[in-house]
């Protein structure tokens, strides 16, 4: 895109070559979609406050929840125009794996944006069907997942790598497809279920973005990828650009999302972003350690499942209110507090992913 217009013109003037390299670009990629989402979030938040698009709170929900009641909604919709920008100045879609990532994140976006529609338009509290919602999910993750599987560079397309074992490798064949969307598909969700309070979820993603980063660029890097013996996977260290815009939106929208949020993203933002994290844990070849890189989100996940099994089984809840730091908002920790101290864990966990890349 633009940045092939300005590397053409290293023939003429040898300082444009510096477009060439991943890393200056993943640099402008993170500066531009940050100014881009501080110069529009202003404008849409108005906007969305014009039409009404307000957030909805639950009734059984934490009482100091109430007052958030009229704050707009959907905000993700500046998420999503801000790394759209970054990239049409910056990526390569020439390249097949930002093409794919592209799709993942406004794939998911849409689908997000069609529930909060629903949510807030048409008065419906539930939103999208939940199997309509899966079924698109699915069907997106799957044209992913089939692009990969069909992808000739690739020679570990339907490989599972093992974190701190250099030579665990599974051949999933076929099923890669199913395991693979799986992943996509869990990850979305997980970040929706994850987006509670002000800023939680955003700050969450804007740490797990940076540790795919550095995994990305690594693994498409013959040099460190041979060094580390990690699977070396050609192309994909442009995904590192795609990083740098998400990172740079992330922190630019957690401006306006910190609490107390003058915006919440909605379903538009959570499911597109959580859709893109998950796409990048499939092609970068470290779908198991999105585990621990995504620690809270999974986390998360699983509280909300152990609370409604419990409760069907026994009739007794295990939390006091499920997701997690709703429990933790019902036991006496205020907001600033939950979301502190999971964005440190969220960052002690990256570390940890970050060292299987030595430890092995």
């Amino acid at each position: 895109m633009l940045y092939e217009l300005l590397y053409d013109l290293h023939v003429y003037f040898s300082p444009f070559n510096v477009f060439r390299y991943i890393t200056f670009r993943t640099s402008l990629a993170v500066f531009t979609a940050l100014f881009a989402t501080l110069i529009i979030a202003p404008y849409i938040i108005a906007w969305l406050k014009k039409i009404s698009m307000t957030q909805q709170i639950r009734d059984d929900g934490p009482k100091n929840h109430f007052s958030k009641a009229g704050t707009p909604t959907m905000g993700g919709i500046i998420i999503l125009l801000a790394i759209t920008v970054s990239m049409l100045m910056w990526g390569n879609f020439s390249n097949m794996y930002i093409c794919v990532i592209m799709l993942s994140l406004l794939g998911f976006g849409a689908i997000g944006f069609v529930d909060d529609y629903l949510k807030v338009v048409k008065k419906n509290s539930k939103g999208l069907r939940a199997r309509y919602k899966f079924t698109a999910q699915s069907v997106i993750a799957f044209i992913i997942c089939g692009f990969l599987y069909l992808n000739p560079s690739d020679p570990y397309s339907t490989v599972l790598s093992v974190p701190f074992f250099k030579k665990w490798l599974f051949d999933l064949g076929i099923l890669y497809i199913f395991f693979g969307a799986f992943v996509i598909v869990g990850a979305s969700n997980a970040v929706n279920l994850t987006d509670g309070i002000d800023g939680l979820a955003i700050g969450l993603v804007a740490i797990a973005t940076l540790a795919y980063a550095v995994f990305v660029y690594i693994s498409g890097h013959i040099v460190f990828a041979k060094y580390l013996q990690v699977l070396y996977l050609p192309g994909i260290s442009e995904l590192a650009v795609f990083c740098g815009a998400m990172l740079g939106a992330s922190l630019g929208f957690l401006w306006y999302n910190a609490h107390p949020a003058e915006v919440f993203m909605g379903d538009v933002g959570a499911l597109g972003l959580g859709g893109a994290l998950g796409t990048l844990a499939v092609m970068a070849k470290h779908e198991i350690v999105l585990v621990v890189v995504g620690g809270i989100f999974v986390i998360e996940t699983l509280s909300v499942i152990l609370q409604v099994a419990s409760f069907k089984l026994t009739g007794k809840r295990i939390f006091k209110m499920a997701p997690l730091h709703h429990h933790f908002e019902l036991k006496g920790w205020n907001e600033s507090q939950v979301i502190v101290r999971f964005w440190i864990i969220g960052v002690i966990l990256a570390l940890i992913s970050l060292s299987t890349l030595k430890l092995r």
